[in-house]
């Protein structure tokens, strides 16, 4: 799927992914001291808007202006000092620069092949500071057979063992969990993976 697949997914007055963030963005970003974080593969902002109104100074990085116009506006309400925390950048996410100094990286149902996916947890790697945490969450692979939803190709979605593999040997893994997900059509499967740089 290109920019202009996702631009026109996300041109509907509705949100695709709803106003509340990813419950397990809350969950592991809560107990983290504020400071930068970019959100690779923003969407509409909602994982952004909350890191900011938590303190956080967020970039929200997509590669759909469509994403980034809704996220403006469905934020525009926000108060002047989360409004300050937040900057949306459109670029392609394969190779946009994503800064030095992160605090957090999310990687949030960010689905590429194998090789792309590979080089983005390289590139967010590199982009942490010392100590800064690595989020990623996405489609399990197993979801294919076990699962619901989700991209129905095997080459874009993984494990948390391959999201392992492709780290930095360095890297501090925390969590590398698989997780079940209520839906309104079944469970889905979702991988997970937390790790810090040292």
């Amino acid at each position: 799927m290109d920019a202009q697949d996702w631009d026109n997914r996300y041109q509907g007055s509705e949100l695709v992914w709803g106003a509340p963030p990813n419950e397990i963005v809350v969950e592991l970003a809560t107990a983290l001291p504020r400071g930068r974080a970019i959100d690779i593969g923003c969407g509409e902002g909602r994982n952004a808007l909350w890191l900011a109104t938590r303190g956080w100074q967020v970039e929200g990085l997509d590669f759909s202006a469509a994403a980034l116009e809704k996220a403006a506006a469905t934020t525009a309400d926000a108060p002047a000092a989360v409004l300050e925390r937040l900057t949306w950048t459109c670029a392609d996410l394969r190779a946009a620069p994503l800064g030095a100094d992160v605090d957090l990286a999310l990687i949030v149902y960010i689905h590429l092949p194998a090789d792309e996916r590979a080089q983005l947890l390289r590139r967010a790697q590199d982009a942490l500071a010392p100590g800064g945490a690595l989020l990623v969450l996405g489609h399990h692979v197993r979801n294919l057979a076990e699962g619901v939803g989700g991209p129905q190709n095997a080459a874009i979605l993984f494990s948390p063992a391959d999201i392992v593999a492709e780290l930095d040997p360095t890297m501090q893994v925390d969590f590398a969990r698989d997780l079940g997900r209520d839906t309104p059509h079944g469970l889905a499967i979702d991988a997970l993976v937390f790790a810090r740089k040292p």
